[in-house]
């Protein structure tokens, strides 16, 4: 059986490092010279008189014997016969336990000539006692994760058992890693402080304030009197113990100079000048990021000099805590910073879709993953909706998830097909590796034809819900992961009505330990179902509580892997919205233009925009007919805004340049840039798009 460590007055189990066994009021204090209870505490615990209990007669011989464990025989064992051993002369109390001596409560410490005051901790005297103390704090300021738990763990963990009270200074800001810091100048910011509690009603009060003992403050209000900032000068003595690294008494020159430095010249708190205080550095792997103050009432035994190797063991471990707090903070830091800048900031506003999505890492601790969301404007007020899972929780899973989404924007700026863009991704996770493994579902939306195309690499395919209630789950081909190579990706086209809303997910929403993916699969169908039932068949519900809907469903242990939501509500555009003509490529184009234009605004309602909109229409379809071979396509749509699309054969963008007062030409985008509200030029397959919007009044 593993002996368990000696607990210095409380009772077995009880953790040393405990603030609450600081005082033990409550608890029934053990004598200073065994842990057994000697005859004469035995004889008080039964109330029987005190000498007959402590004599050497025979009556007393058996109580003794039965308390060892020994059977009683009523006589004294003979010469040669198993005595009980008898106890050491002193066993040192946990500091914080209440010693009561045997022959009476004023017996002075032996190596002192002090008296410890009732409820005070008394000294560690022997190595073993220091070891274990410095196990149980180490083992405290080990179990923080960050900066906050570690310094705590280091105040729990001495106040009151080591010391009385505790003052921590950390450099401000503090060092990461081996970066050097910006600033030359090293300061010092009080992070935390801690001390015994005492009632107001006690003769003492906390006698290391230069207050009265009945005003004297509560922990809480300690902070307040010393200084929060110190600036270390350079030469100056609390460099000088910074530099030296080893914690130091207060009685030493450098530290009687240091210390009313740290805490600052002002400052009503009164340090003991004896050792009774120590100043001990915290160094961490490259540098001394802070210091710590050690202090003991004068009413209690001082430091030793073993308690300079006490305090050194717990500033180092302190410091190195710390650093890899600091680390850690870092990492994660970038970590969410990486999967920020991977995902979109904002969602694009297209016209004839509203959008809202979701993303809920696997855990707090690790939020990197590789799964990621987007949507992509298009040319003819199209969007791209693309939803992806890198296999993998790291920050190589993130990283390719990020070139992945940043090939996908290029080839959705193309305008290439579904299928030829899952085509290219595969190529492309080929490239970064032989075991970069995706999937990948891309789909376009069409506003104006109120269709969709759909073509999957391997990922759970969408749900659709519809405007009556109605969830189907989409018949997508599955086609294989991204990274395999050497597979052909096939697309589908399918009816989006309007008011229908489409469910983009990873497979982290359905798929877990305690359900298969298609079971995951068919409880977010009905979930969905179940949702919009509440709002009615004619009023789908909001898109941003449907994704909290969505997420709802996952019930304890449903968290296995990231999720990415991506939700699209499509709206369409009527078709009484939109106007579409072929015009050839001649010189009376432009002209015609402007008529068919014209028209369209009469229709609309929207004469006002007819100076505006004739004159920008001219310009742009001027440069079209000139260099195109192919009718060229004129296109207004009525939304929010009055949307204009120009498409040509000639895959050349157009570049706004500043025309010289000679030149015959070169104005027209410049007049398009001054009039319209936003305007743009996109390569297509066939050709290119330009297009410019105008507020409608």
């Amino acid at each position: 059986m593993t002996e368990q460590p000696t607990s210095y007055g409380r009772p077995q189990g009880v953790d040393p490092t405990d603030p609450r066994g600081g005082s033990l009021r409550s608890q029934t204090p053990l004598t200073g010279s065994s842990a057994l209870p000697s005859p004469a505490a035995q004889a008080r615990a039964e109330g029987r008189p005190e000498e007959t209990a402590g004599s050497d007669s025979e009556h007393s011989q058996p109580a003794v014997a039965e308390t060892m464990g020994v059977p009683s025989t009523g006589a004294k064992p003979s010469v040669g016969e198993h005595r009980p051993r008898p106890a050491p002369e002193s066993i040192p109390l946990q500091p914080g336990a209440e010693a009561r001596p045997e022959h009476g409560p004023d017996v002075q410490d032996r190596r002192t000539g002090q008296i410890p005051a009732p409820g005070r901790p008394t000294p560690m005297r022997r190595d073993g006692d220091r070891l274990r103390f410095v196990g149980a704090a180490t083992r405290r300021i080990a179990r923080g994760l960050d900066l906050d738990e570690i310094v705590m763990g280091l105040c729990r963990a001495t106040v009151p058992t080591f010391s009385d009270a505790i003052l921590v200074y950390l450099r401000d800001p503090l060092p990461v890693g081996d970066e050097r810091p910006v600033a030359d100048r090293v300061v010092l910011r009080l992070r935390r402080t801690d001390r015994i509690p005492e009632d107001r009603d006690t003769e003492t009060g906390f006698a290391l304030l230069a207050v009265p003992p009945q005003e004297a403050p509560e922990v809480s209000e300690l902070s307040a009197a010393v200084a929060e900032l110190c600036e270390v000068r350079p030469g100056g003595a609390l460099a000088e113990v910074l530099r030296g690294v080893r914690p130091v008494f207060a009685d030493t020159a450098a530290a009687r100079v240091a210390l009313p430095e740290l805490i600052g010249e002002d400052s009503p708190l009164v340090v003991p000048d004896d050792q009774r205080a120590i100043l001990a550095p915290l160094r961490g792997r490259r540098r001394v990021i802070g210091a710590a103050v050690f202090i003991r009432r004068p009413d209690r035994i001082p430091f030793e000099n073993d308690d300079l190797l006490v305090a050194a063991q717990l500033a180092t471990h302190s410091a190195l805590g710390i650093d890899k707090a600091v680390l850690y903070d870092r990492e994660a830091y970038i970590a969410d910073e990486l999967q920020r800048t991977m995902l979109p900031e904002t969602l694009p506003r297209p016209t004839g879709v509203r959008l809202a999505s979701r993303y809920l890492p696997a855990a707090e601790t690790a939020r990197v993953g590789g799964d990621w969301y987007d949507a992509i404007p298009l040319p003819g007020s199209r969007v791209a909706l693309v939803v992806g899972d890198v296999m993998g929780h790291s920050m190589t899973s993130a990283a390719i998830m990020g070139q992945l989404r940043t090939t996908a924007q290029t080839l959705a700026g193309l305008d290439l097909p579904p299928q030829e863009v899952l085509h290219h991704l595969d190529e492309q996770a080929q490239r970064l590796g032989t075991d970069r493994m995706a999937t990948c579902l891309y789909a376009v939306y069409d506003p104006v034809s109120h269709r969709i195309t759909i073509a999957n690499a391997g990922h759970p395919p969408p749900v659709l819900l519809h405007l009556g209630g109605r969830a189907e789950v989409l018949r997508v081909p599955p086609g294989a992961p991204i990274g395999v190579g050497g597979v052909d990706f096939e697309a589908v086209e399918l009816d989006a009505p309007a008011g229908a809303t489409l469910l983009l997910y990873t497979d982290g929403l359905v798929e877990s330990r305690l359900r298969d993916v298609w079971t995951g699969i068919e409880q977010l169908r009905e979930k969905l179902a179940a949702t919009a039932q509440l709002t009615g068949p004619d009023h789908p519900p909001p898109l941003e509580a449907l994704c909290d809907e969505v997420l709802d469903m996952l019930g304890p242990g449903d968290r296995d892997d990231d999720i990415a939501l991506l939700a699209a509500r499509f709206d369409g555009i009527a078709p009484s919205d939109v106007a579409y003509w072929f015009l050839e490529p001649e010189d009376a184009a432009p002209g015609r233009a402007r008529r068919l234009a014209r028209r369209a605004l009469a229709r609309w309602g929207m004469e006002e925009l007819t100076d505006s909109v004739e004159l920008l229409v001219s310009e742009v379809v001027t440069n079209a007919v000139r260099y195109a071979s192919r009718p060229v396509t004129l296109r207004l749509l009525r939304t929010d805004v009055l949307r204009c699309e120009v498409g040509d054969d000639v895959p050349q963008l157009p570049r706004l340049r500043q025309a010289r007062a000679t030149d015959e030409g070169g104005r027209g985008l410049f007049l398009v840039n001054r009039l319209a509200r936003r305007w743009g030029a996109t390569r297509l397959s066939t050709g290119k798009v330009v297009w410019f919007e105008l507020g409608r009044g």
